[in-house]
């Protein structure tokens, strides 16, 4: 497979980090942390974590993240078509409260439910597909089960779900009238990446030991196997020939191809957490030892997580603030920063909102997913981006939650008079990096001091106990949302 690559100026390597005197362990290395293995961190959880050692802290995130029960299943989890009273009405329904689910999950669920978004745009489904509440659920339900799993068992159990198997044509492959779109995917997006050593041959081999799943009792019941579609020929994939079936394909996939299903999936792991840029010394240095790592493990993702996240590589100045956040970075990390209300009403907002400027949950555009950073970011999209916090900011302030604004700068600020030391805190507590000039906080400054004259501030007068402190806040607040430095992580 030919990698497009691009130039990384992190050197550093995947040996674990180690704090010194100019490499501190402090909050901006656990604000890091939570930015990439999570949606953000409360300000009052952060000494917390800063107590722990850095390898101490990684463990106990991934294997949190690892023992965390799947959410509670709803009644309608394995119901079929004739279970619903009033399928139209009650289907709708369910599927717009799993959403809001969803997304209270993805927000509190730290590592968890950021690679349950991974994986919902890597074994990509779209809901439009199949609009089906049953399925869906059993969909996430597998992204969380299997999100710091065992990556071979995972590729498997996605084939046999009843939401691939309609949304990638599985149910219409049989040996009658053979379907190749599930083996194409299965290859090109899911395991080994694009025209990387495989065949049309290959795919259209693999296609015929994926036959049989074509059948449910009653339509939305489970799709299951029946021999009768199954074509049982002698196939050829990877230049090996048997009798394959679907068990016998993947075991054949992760033994004769190990080497690029490995390599492809850290290199999107990489990718994801901690840096777009990929070279060939990234490529050599971390990427392939991550990926022996992988095979050496048998699979298991939980190993090859707490390598790269426990690296100095991953810790480096130039690993920080290179991402584009997401819609979902944008608002769900937010909360967390902040710590401001929210419930489901707001959930549903949230989430019509981010379906607006390009990431609608459940739907990504298409098999391949959402392609994440710079194409996140364009003219529609960056202004809706700064309409949505808008939004959410002249929300709370109407809506009985102002005084929430101002103990958060209080709280950052230790209940700071001086208006350009409450600026400064409070950008640096949502920006991975300090401001480029110094100008650029003169300017945020300005714009938080308002019409207050100016002989408040120089007597030591105002504080933010004044009546005009939280319209303040909210001024302040929706123009850091505008700098550009806002938008990384």
């Amino acid at each position: 497979m030919e990698v497009a690559i691009n130039p990384s100026c992190n050197t550093a390597t995947l040996d674990p980090y180690v704090p010194n005197t100019g490499n501190p362990w402090n909050a901006d290395k656990i604000k890091h942390i939570y930015k990439r293995l999570g949606f953000g961190i409360t300000i009052a959880d952060i000494d917390g974590a800063l107590a722990q050692a850095p390898n101490a802290l990684i463990d106990n995130l991934v294997d949190s993240a690892f023992n965390l029960p799947p959410t509670d299943a709803p009644p309608y989890a394995n119901w079929s078509y004739s279970d619903f009273t009033d399928f139209e009405t009650e289907n709708n329904e369910y599927v717009f409260a799993w959403r809001i689910q969803s997304g209270n999950d993805l927000i509190s669920e730290g590592l968890r439910g950021r690679l349950v978004s991974f994986w919902m745009n890597h074994f990509v489904t779209e809901l439009e597909t199949y609009y089906y509440s049953p399925y869906m659920y059993q969909y996430y339900n597998l992204m969380q089960v299997h999100a710091l799993g065992n990556f071979k068992n995972f590729t498997s159990d996605i084939g046999e779900s009843n939401a691939m198997l309609i949304y990638l044509n599985g149910f219409e492959n049989t040996n009658f009238s053979p379907n190749e779109n599930y083996a194409r995917e299965l290859f090109e997006l899911f395991t080994l990446g694009e025209g990387n050593n495989y065949t049309q041959t290959d795919i259209t081999e693999a296609a015929k030991a994926l036959t049989g799943y074509n059948h449910w009792v009653e339509p939305g019941g489970d799709i299951y196997f029946d021999s009768t579609t199954f074509d049982d020929s002698i196939k050829t994939v990877f230049e090996q020939t048997g009798p394959l079936n679907y068990e016998g394909l993947i075991d054949l996939l992760f033994t004769a191809r190990s080497n690029e299903i490995a390599v492809n999936i850290c290199r999107k792991l990489y990718t994801y957490f901690v840096s777009p840029a990929v070279d060939q010394v990234i490529e050599d240095n971390i990427i392939t030892p991550l990926a022996q790592t992988f095979i050496d493990n048998n699979w298991e993702l939980a190993p090859v997580l707490k390598q790269l996240f426990k690296s100095e590589h991953f810790f480096d100045e130039r690993a920080v603030g290179v991402i584009v956040k997401s819609p979902f970075d944008l608002i769900f990390g937010y909360i967390n920063q902040t710590n401001f209300h929210y419930e489901d009403s707001y959930m549903e907002a949230f989430l019509y909102f981010a379906g607006i400027v390009g990431q609608e949950i459940y739907d990504p555009p298409d098999v391949s997913g959402w392609q994440r950073d710079e194409t996140w970011i364009n003219s529609s999209t960056l202004t809706g981006r700064w309409q949505l916090m808008e939004y959410y900011l002249w929300t709370l302030y109407g809506n009985g939650f102002e005084f929430s604004l101002v103990d958060l700068a209080r709280d950052l600020s230790n209940d700071s008079n001086d208006p350009a030391y409450i600026t400064q805190v409070v950008i640096d507590h949502f920006v991975s990096k300090p401001l480029y000039t110094v100008t650029d906080y003169d300017v945020a400054t300005d714009v938080f001091k308002w019409d207050v004259p100016q002989n408040y501030y120089d007597d030591g007068t105002w504080n933010l106990s004044w009546e005009s402190a939280p319209y303040q806040c909210v001024l302040l607040l929706i123009h850091l949302a505008r700098i550009p430095e806002f938008q990384l992580k």
